[in-house]
Protein backbone atom coordinates (compact mmCIF):
# COMPACT_ATOMS: atom_id res chain seq x y z
CA UNK A 1 0.00 0.00 0.00
CA UNK A 2 1.00 3.42 -0.82
CA UNK A 3 0.03 6.80 2.08
CA UNK A 4 0.60 10.01 0.80
CA UNK A 5 0.50 13.01 3.37
CA UNK A 6 0.31 16.52 2.52
CA UNK A 7 -0.92 19.81 4.16
CA UNK A 8 -1.91 23.40 2.44
CA UNK A 9 -2.66 26.86 4.59
CA UNK A 10 -5.57 28.61 2.82
CA UNK A 11 -6.36 32.26 3.71
CA UNK A 12 -9.93 31.50 4.69
CA UNK A 13 -11.80 30.82 7.57
CA UNK A 14 -12.17 27.05 8.60
CA UNK A 15 -15.81 26.68 8.03
CA UNK A 16 -15.71 28.53 4.45
CA UNK A 17 -12.79 25.31 3.69
CA UNK A 18 -14.56 22.96 5.15
CA UNK A 19 -17.52 24.02 3.51
CA UNK A 20 -16.25 23.68 0.19
CA UNK A 21 -14.67 19.87 0.40
CA UNK A 22 -18.51 18.83 1.16
CA UNK A 23 -19.49 20.24 -2.30
CA UNK A 24 -17.85 17.07 -4.01
CA UNK A 25 -19.14 17.56 -7.71
CA UNK A 26 -16.76 20.70 -7.68
CA UNK A 27 -13.87 18.37 -7.55
CA UNK A 28 -13.09 18.34 -11.22
CA UNK A 29 -12.37 22.11 -10.93
CA UNK A 30 -9.34 22.04 -8.97
CA UNK A 31 -8.48 17.71 -9.44
CA UNK A 32 -6.40 16.64 -12.14
CA UNK A 33 -7.82 13.58 -13.86
CA UNK A 34 -11.24 13.77 -12.05
CA UNK A 35 -14.01 13.68 -14.88
CA UNK A 36 -16.94 13.56 -12.38
CA UNK A 37 -18.15 13.06 -8.97
CA UNK A 38 -22.10 11.97 -8.53
CA UNK A 39 -23.23 12.00 -5.15
CA UNK A 40 -25.98 9.25 -4.88
CA UNK A 41 -26.70 9.99 -1.36
CA UNK A 42 -25.59 12.01 1.63
CA UNK A 43 -22.93 8.94 1.86
CA UNK A 44 -22.54 7.49 -0.98
CA UNK A 45 -20.37 8.64 -4.68
CA UNK A 46 -19.53 8.01 -7.71
CA UNK A 47 -16.55 9.09 -9.22
CA UNK A 48 -15.28 9.08 -13.09
CA UNK A 49 -12.13 9.64 -13.88
CA UNK A 50 -8.68 9.72 -16.65
CA UNK A 51 -5.42 10.15 -15.55
CA UNK A 52 -3.02 9.15 -18.90
CA UNK A 53 -5.50 7.89 -21.29
CA UNK A 54 -6.97 5.98 -18.47
CA UNK A 55 -10.45 6.07 -17.64
CA UNK A 56 -12.16 4.39 -14.66
CA UNK A 57 -15.43 4.70 -12.82
CA UNK A 58 -16.12 3.46 -9.06
CA UNK A 59 -17.81 4.25 -5.89
CA UNK A 60 -16.84 5.93 -2.53
CA UNK A 61 -18.16 5.27 0.57
CA UNK A 62 -17.91 8.66 3.42
CA UNK A 63 -17.22 6.64 6.43
CA UNK A 64 -16.97 9.60 9.10
CA UNK A 65 -18.17 13.66 8.68
CA UNK A 66 -17.69 16.05 11.27
CA UNK A 67 -18.34 19.55 10.48
CA UNK A 68 -15.44 22.07 10.22
CA UNK A 69 -12.89 18.44 11.45
CA UNK A 70 -12.73 16.11 8.66
CA UNK A 71 -13.79 14.43 6.09
CA UNK A 72 -12.82 10.47 5.74
CA UNK A 73 -14.03 8.06 3.18
CA UNK A 74 -13.24 4.38 1.37
CA UNK A 75 -13.86 3.15 -2.18
CA UNK A 76 -15.96 0.10 -1.96
CA UNK A 77 -15.22 -0.88 -5.82
CA UNK A 78 -12.45 -0.22 -8.62
CA UNK A 79 -9.11 1.26 -7.75
CA UNK A 80 -8.76 0.50 -3.55
CA UNK A 81 -7.92 3.68 -1.56
CA UNK A 82 -9.21 5.77 0.94
CA UNK A 83 -8.11 8.90 3.03
CA UNK A 84 -9.13 11.74 5.07
CA UNK A 85 -8.80 15.16 4.87
CA UNK A 86 -8.47 17.56 8.09
CA UNK A 87 -9.30 21.14 9.17
CA UNK A 88 -7.23 23.21 11.70
CA UNK A 89 -7.95 26.80 12.25
CA UNK A 90 -4.69 29.20 12.34
CA UNK A 91 -4.46 33.06 13.63
CA UNK A 92 -6.07 35.48 11.33
CA UNK A 93 -8.79 33.42 9.69
CA UNK A 94 -7.01 31.05 7.81
CA UNK A 95 -6.64 27.28 7.85
CA UNK A 96 -4.30 24.15 7.29
CA UNK A 97 -5.81 21.37 5.18
CA UNK A 98 -4.30 18.14 6.39
CA UNK A 99 -4.75 15.19 3.30
CA UNK A 100 -3.83 11.45 4.34
CA UNK A 101 -4.74 9.06 1.37
CA UNK A 102 -3.69 5.19 1.34
CA UNK A 103 -4.33 3.30 -2.07
CA UNK A 104 -2.77 0.31 -3.93
CA UNK A 105 -0.88 1.31 -7.36
CA UNK A 106 -1.59 -1.79 -9.32
CA UNK A 107 0.10 -1.17 -12.36
CA UNK A 108 3.42 -1.75 -13.14
CA UNK A 109 3.46 2.64 -14.13
CA UNK A 110 1.37 3.13 -11.21
CA UNK A 111 4.27 1.06 -8.60
CA UNK A 112 6.91 3.39 -10.45
CA UNK A 113 4.86 6.62 -9.91
CA UNK A 114 4.36 5.54 -6.20
CA UNK A 115 8.05 4.75 -5.62
CA UNK A 116 9.23 8.20 -7.78
CA UNK A 117 6.92 10.26 -5.15
CA UNK A 118 4.56 11.21 -8.65
CA UNK A 119 1.40 10.45 -6.47
CA UNK A 120 2.84 13.03 -4.10
CA UNK A 121 3.11 15.60 -6.44
CA UNK A 122 -0.43 15.02 -7.38
CA UNK A 123 -2.14 15.78 -4.02
CA UNK A 124 0.40 18.74 -3.86
CA UNK A 125 -0.44 20.13 -7.23
CA UNK A 126 -4.54 19.82 -6.59
CA UNK A 127 -3.76 21.30 -3.09
CA UNK A 128 -2.45 23.80 -4.44
CA UNK A 129 -5.40 24.58 -6.94
CA UNK A 130 -7.43 23.80 -4.29
CA UNK A 131 -6.14 27.40 -2.67
CA UNK A 132 -6.11 29.35 -5.68
CA UNK A 133 -9.86 27.94 -5.58
CA UNK A 134 -10.96 29.34 -2.74
CA UNK A 135 -8.92 31.95 -2.16
CA UNK A 136 -10.30 33.51 -5.31
CA UNK A 137 -13.48 32.93 -4.62
CA UNK A 138 -13.40 33.99 -0.84
CA UNK A 139 -16.74 31.94 0.11
CA UNK A 140 -17.65 28.29 -0.52
CA UNK A 141 -20.04 27.29 -3.30
CA UNK A 142 -22.03 25.21 -0.97
CA UNK A 143 -22.45 23.59 2.53
CA UNK A 144 -23.65 20.48 3.73
CA UNK A 145 -22.86 20.95 7.92
CA UNK A 146 -24.34 16.96 8.48
CA UNK A 147 -22.81 14.20 10.71
CA UNK A 148 -21.56 10.92 9.43
CA UNK A 149 -20.14 8.63 11.89
CA UNK A 150 -19.18 4.48 10.58
CA UNK A 151 -21.45 5.39 7.10
CA UNK A 152 -24.18 6.55 8.61
CA UNK A 153 -25.63 9.61 8.92
CA UNK A 154 -26.33 11.20 12.68
CA UNK A 155 -26.87 15.01 11.67
CA UNK A 156 -27.97 16.12 8.67
CA UNK A 157 -27.24 19.65 10.26
CA UNK A 158 -28.96 22.62 10.09
CA UNK A 159 -28.23 24.30 6.67
CA UNK A 160 -29.81 20.71 5.35
CA UNK A 161 -29.23 20.03 1.76
CA UNK A 162 -25.98 20.08 0.07
CA UNK A 163 -25.67 22.71 -2.12
CA UNK A 164 -24.13 20.41 -4.35
CA UNK A 165 -20.41 20.36 -5.49
CA UNK A 166 -18.62 16.77 -5.50
CA UNK A 167 -16.26 15.94 -2.56
CA UNK A 168 -13.77 13.65 -2.74
CA UNK A 169 -11.31 12.68 -5.22
CA UNK A 170 -9.69 9.29 -5.62
CA UNK A 171 -7.37 9.38 -8.57
CA UNK A 172 -7.59 8.71 -12.06
CA UNK A 173 -5.35 4.76 -12.44
CA UNK A 174 -5.48 4.55 -8.73
CA UNK A 175 -3.73 7.26 -8.72
CA UNK A 176 -5.03 9.31 -5.74
CA UNK A 177 -5.37 13.02 -5.76
CA UNK A 178 -6.50 15.47 -2.80
CA UNK A 179 -8.25 13.50 -0.39
CA UNK A 180 -7.74 11.35 2.52
CA UNK A 181 -7.23 7.49 4.09
CA UNK A 182 -10.25 5.87 5.71
CA UNK A 183 -10.88 6.16 9.37
CA UNK A 184 -8.60 4.43 11.84
CA UNK A 185 -11.14 3.76 14.19
CA UNK A 186 -12.55 0.29 13.12
CA UNK A 187 -15.58 0.92 14.64
CA UNK A 188 -16.29 3.95 12.94
CA UNK A 189 -15.80 1.38 9.25
CA UNK A 190 -18.10 -0.47 7.30
CA UNK A 191 -17.35 -4.38 7.42
CA UNK A 192 -13.80 -4.69 5.71
CA UNK A 193 -11.18 -6.62 4.77
CA UNK A 194 -7.88 -7.19 7.02
CA UNK A 195 -6.49 -3.83 5.44
CA UNK A 196 -9.14 -1.70 6.61
CA UNK A 197 -10.69 -1.62 3.01
CA UNK A 198 -14.11 -1.72 2.32
CA UNK A 199 -14.57 -5.46 0.58
CA UNK A 200 -17.27 -4.91 -1.51
CA UNK A 201 -18.09 -8.79 -1.76
CA UNK A 202 -19.04 -8.74 1.75
CA UNK A 203 -22.55 -7.66 2.47
CA UNK A 204 -22.33 -4.72 4.57
CA UNK A 205 -24.97 -1.24 5.65
CA UNK A 206 -23.31 1.74 5.13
Amino acid sequence: MATVNKSIEVDVPVSVAYNQWTQFETFPEFMNGVESVEQIDETALHFSTNVGGVKREYNAQIVEQVPDSLVSWASVDGPRNGGTVSFEPLDGGRTRVNVEIIWEPETLTEKAGSALGVDGMRVGADLDKFKKFIEVQGRETGAWRGTVSGGDVEDTGVEGNHVQGVDGDFGPSGVPTAIGMPSTDPDLAAPAAEDGFVDPARPHDL
